[in-house]
């Protein structure tokens, strides 16, 4: 069983969806410090051909809270967020097929910042047809004060994976070796890029999965999820 882990975060590229659907089992972190500087709660979209940040607004609170204990704040407009895409995307050839899956997800009343990503991260793979199943880190029997390689060989124990598959980043903090000492195959996802038209200007790379979404029929990403990736 291939086994993959990360923490969450809002509308993420597609090589995150690509490492779900490497794996047979996804385990998301809910039990990990948020990170200010981090893409948690933001990401990229196009705007007037050039790439604009967007954000779920935070209510203030400590940096040792766990992603699971931050709520969006009260002030977060989800129309206002709906209409920053809506004006940025209306004339992409596919706006009319991604807008409700958006709607869902911005429209989405739970203020828990983990529970409004996870319900993000299920409805896009759902609309991807990605079958990953999707387990919630806390849920499963492993030791909460484990750090980095501990704690993810612990979830591999935990669920019984035999092949770990990690993204490309995590290539210098890893060890092949260290895993196949457990009787883990270690393997390292590296996406292919993905060009495709945005509105005739330069193509901007690496933007959220609704950019990708919204100027490709569904069938190309989800063949672009399925295969335009190296397990290394």
């Amino acid at each position: 069983m291939k086994l993959a882990v990360m923490q969450p975060y809002f509308l993420p590229y597609i090589g995150y969806f690509q490492l779900i659907a490497a794996a047979d089992l996804f385990v998301v972190y809910d039990n990990i410090k948020y990170t200010k500087k981090g893409w948690i709660n933001r990401n990229r979209m196009l705007l007037n051909g050039v790439a604009a940040t967007f954000s779920l607004p935070l209510k203030s609170g400590s940096d040792r809270l766990h992603v699971r204990d931050r709520e969006l704040a009260g002030h977060f407009d989800p129309e206002d967020l709906l209409n920053k895409f809506k004006g940025a995307y209306r004339r992409a050839p596919y706006f009319a097929q991604t807008l409700p899956l958006v709607e869902q997800i911005v429209r989405n009343e739970d203020a828990n910042l983990f529970r409004f990503l996870h319900h993000s991260i299920v409805k896009v793979c759902a609309h991807l047809g990605i079958a990953t199943g999707i387990r919630i880190s806390s849920q499963l029997a492993v030791d909460a004060e484990l750090k980095s390689e501990d704690k993810v060989l612990a979830l591999c124990e935990a669920v019984g994976a035999g092949t770990y598959v990690n993204s490309i980043g995590g290539i210098e903090l890893y060890s092949k070796e260290v895993f196949r000492r457990k009787g883990i195959d270690l393997q390292f996802i590296q996406s292919k890029p993905f060009e495709y038209p945005q509105f005739g200007g330069p193509f901007v790379p690496w933007l959220s999965i609704i950019d990708v979404m919204m100027f490709n029929p569904l069938d190309a990403v989800r063949g672009s999820i399925a295969t335009d990736y190296e397990l290394l």
